[in-house]
């Protein structure tokens, strides 16, 4: 354990010798220094010290004038002694941030080393409580970096789970989750909700003829189109091998098809340019799609969403028995061809 070290400030040299003598014979020899005035206190390191005895007047000053120049220099302890009984200046004192005030009357000397070591053990017991409240606030800084990281992994594994790895769009389990909270939505508040089922013409042949990896090319594609052409609200996803579902919430079908007519154009072109780079000559890759609307038939409203992609689907079918490449309406069969 490291001695203490206490500094004394005392104009009266023949009272600060019987300080310091008081003081050492207590807390051992070469424990304290000594100082005459406040611009040789200032002189010294105060950090370094583990109290600050001061008289309360001072020639350059006074000990309310030392109590803030230590303040503003570092947090050791101060404890104003002054011939003066007063008790509204002991209480300015202490409000002002002294730890302790000691009045020089009768055997005060015999009660400063009791006062200097209570007044050390509060310091000490502070900043041990400082000292925990920092590693606390650095505990609770790490915890909640570790609930944000977590947060993200989960959210990231959320992500993976729910996504189709080659297109990004959602897979077909989390869409279910999605479309079912979506239908129920839409029946009690009355709103409308519109369902796309897209099918990728011959595309098995190409996948078979030319291999997987123009299969993949060619889903990605057709990925990148559709999501491009949803709102914030749709939710889109691979359905099966080379079919895609798309959820349009408060739109009719006849809005749907407008969008899923734009899909089936803007896949041709984009199928085109995968196309040209690995089969040159090949004829253009086109859609069949099938549109309905939860509200196309107020009379005949789907009472469940499995309903909904049955229209969808007979739809979808419709599309492909009339020649393909073309976006059919399940409540009228009406298509819209290239």
């Amino acid at each position: 354990m490291q001695p203490l070290k206490l500094l004394i400030i005392e104009d009266d040299a023949d009272q600060r010798d019987l300080i310091r003598e008081t003081l050492e014979d207590h807390f051992g020899p070469g424990t304290v220094v000594g100082a005459e005035n406040r611009r040789a206190a200032l002189s010294e390191d105060l950090a370094s010290f583990d109290l600050i005895l001061s008289d309360y007047n001072l020639p350059d000053g006074s000990g309310m004038d030392l109590l803030a120049d230590v303040q503003a220099r570092c947090a050791t302890p101060v404890i104003l002694v002054t011939g003066e009984n007063v008790g509204n200046t002991a209480a300015e004192a202490i409000r002002r941030g002294a730890t302790d005030y000691v009045v020089k009357a009768g055997d005060y000397l015999s009660t400063i080393p009791l006062v200097v070591r209570k007044n050390i053990q509060v310091a000490q017991v502070r900043r041990e409580n400082q000292s925990l409240h920092k590693e606390l606030e650095r505990a609770l800084a790490a915890l909640k970096d570790k609930n944000v990281e977590l947060e993200q992994s989960l959210k990231r594994v959320e992500e993976v789970a729910a996504t189709d790895p080659l297109t990004g769009l959602y897979n077909r389990r989390h869409f279910g989750l999605v479309f079912g909270q979506s239908f129920a939505e839409a029946q009690r508040y009355a709103k409308d909700l519109a369902c796309v089922m897209i099918d990728l013409d011959g595309y098995k042949q190409l996948n078979d003829k030319h291999g997987h990896q123009l299969g993949d090319q060619i889903l990605i594609a057709a990925g990148k189109v559709i999501a491009t052409n949803m709102r914030k609200m749709d939710v889109a996803a691979r359905y099966g091998g080379d079919e895609f579902i798309l959820l349009l919430p408060h739109a009719p079908s006849e809005e749907a098809a407008r969008v899923a007519d734009r899909i089936r154009d803007e896949y041709r072109q984009a199928g085109g340019a995968v196309l040209d780079r690995a089969v040159p000559g090949q004829a253009p890759l086109t859609m069949s799609i099938g549109v309905a609307g939860l509200r196309d038939d107020p009379r005949n409203v789907p009472a469940g969403s499995d309903q909904l992609v049955a229209r969808a689907d007979a739809a979808l079918y419709r599309s492909k028995k009339d020649g393909r490449n073309r976006v059919t309406r399940h409540e009228s069969h009406t298509a819209a061809a290239a």
